[in-house]
């Protein structure tokens, strides 16, 4: 057999899955986009920045939503965005800063529930965030994220996604016990 006969390429397979690159890449533009998203709005709770009305003004929103409380609710759910937020952004404690942005959707779809789907009024733009951060949950942050740093944490297991989403539908459920 000669050197001309073997065949030099890769197989087809190989040849077209995209760089493993790629879905890093991806993932840092998904969690660049959810998690600044979520921090935007959970500063317009905090702080009023963003034009947004500060504790006092989201928790008055969140007492006349039949949630008690409003101004604890308002640091709650401020927090889990913030939080939630910059934790995907940074890519660290991802199955828990997802979970955080999850569990806060979970109630705010289940206010505006009844309001049809589509904007500006609905919760297609509600769903579109939790989808997105469950997805990150379950998949993890990619190799551009500071979890890749931590032991334990670099190589993630879907099982850490699930069990946080879990968590995250349990907190929720139970907010929404007290918001009656």
């Amino acid at each position: 057999m000669t050197s001309t006969s073997r065949t030099l390429t890769p197989p087809a397979t190989a040849r077209n899955a995209p760089s493993p690159h790629a879905y890093d890449v991806g993932l840092l533009l998904l969690r660049l986009a959810v998690g600044l998203t979520m921090a935007a709005h959970g500063t317009q709770k905090l702080f009023g920045w963003f034009g947004g009305p500060g504790i006092n003004g989201t928790g008055r929103f969140f007492e006349l939503s039949g949630y008690p409380h409003g101004d604890a609710m308002a640091l709650l759910a401020g927090l889990s965005e913030t939080l939630g937020g910059l934790g995907l952004v940074l890519g660290l404690l991802t199955p828990l800063a997802g979970a955080a942005i999850v569990g806060t959707m979970i109630n705010v779809i289940a206010v505006r529930w009844g309001s049809g789907f589509f904007a500006p009024r609905g919760i297609e733009y509600e769903i579109l965030l939790l989808a997105a951060a469950a997805t990150l949950t379950l998949t993890g942050p990619g190799r551009y994220a500071l979890d890749h740093f931590i032991p334990g944490l670099r190589a993630h297991r879907l099982a850490y996604g699930a069990v946080a989403i879990v968590l995250a539908a349990v907190a929720a459920a139970v907010i929404l016990l007290i918001r009656g």
